[in-house]
């Protein structure tokens, strides 16, 4: 599996969630042939690149190319919201080395500094609801609820509990949180592949549905934005307050409906 050839000069980018947004788990396949077409017919007539940002890690996400016979690979991957993967013209993904080892630097330094806040954060948590604690190498804090409300509760509890470390965040999809840090999330890694294709924010178009890609979805990041119908509240008022477009079709349908707003 090869990216299509790359388009001079490029003009755009597009940006998709896969889970949820691009990627639908009841579909035959996942993801709609129909997109694949409309891919190729914007690459050669409007010069667009386009990649997946996804909670997924890379190997996951290699995963999801095969089960959802992707008949061509995209350009990029924002892996685990935070790390960025460009493909060689032979289907390689190569690590975006200097994006990639600054994050992982300023992360762990962020979690040494920030030892007692997480311990605390997990007392608090495990005290009030049953969430379980999570971490494992490369993850090295988070929570899994068992449910959204649960998990509506967490966050509203952390909020103001993490308010005097301002370079510690998070990211939130359906019951799953993830700590990390500020600086580095599917937004700002959208923003890093603009500035190496030498765009602006205002040509690059980004579609989501959970909450982990509320920062992606900003106009700082992205001056075209859109929803599926199955987006969650917060993003479907994210992108009407931005002047983007909620889709009437649910995942890759919705995608298609979205392309065909801005690039009829």
């Amino acid at each position: 599996m090869k990216p299509l050839p790359a388009p001079q000069p490029v003009a755009g980018i597009l940006s998709f969630d896969f889970d949820g947004t691009l990627h639908d788990p009841a579909g035959v396949p996942p993801v709609a042939h129909a997109f694949f077409e409309r891919i190729r017919a914007l690459r050669r007539e409007q010069q667009l690149v386009w990649g997946i940002n996804t909670g997924r890690s890379m190997p996951y996400m290699v995963d999801g190319f095969l089960e959802s016979r992707f008949p061509f690979l995209p350009d990029w991957v924002v892996a685990r919201e935070r790390e960025i993967y460009l493909v060689d013209g032979s289907g390689r993904w190569v690590p975006h080395a200097p994006w990639n080892d600054r994050c992982t630097q300023e992360v762990h330094a962020l979690f040494r500094d920030a030892r007692a806040l997480l311990a605390r954060l997990r007392r608090e948590i495990e005290e009030h609801t049953g969430a379980q604690w999570l971490e494992m190498d490369g993850e090295p804090a988070g929570f899994i609820s068992r449910t959204d409300q649960e998990m509506n509760w967490i966050v509203d509890r952390i909020t103001p509990l993490v308010a005097d470390e301002p370079d510690l965040g998070w990211q939130r999809n359906s019951i799953y949180l993830r700590f990390g840090h500020r600086n580095f999330h599917k937004g700002s890694c959208l923003s890093e592949i603009a500035r190496l294709y030498q765009l602006s924010a205002a040509r690059c178009f980004a579609m989501g549905d959970g909450h982990n890609d509320l920062e992606m979805l900003d106009p700082a990041h992205a001056g075209m934005t859109a929803c599926p119908a199955n987006a969650v509240p917060e993003i479907r008022q994210k992108i009407l307050t931005a002047g983007g477009i909620v889709t009437r079709a649910i995942h890759g349908v919705g995608v298609i409906e979205a392309l065909d707003h801005y690039f009829p």
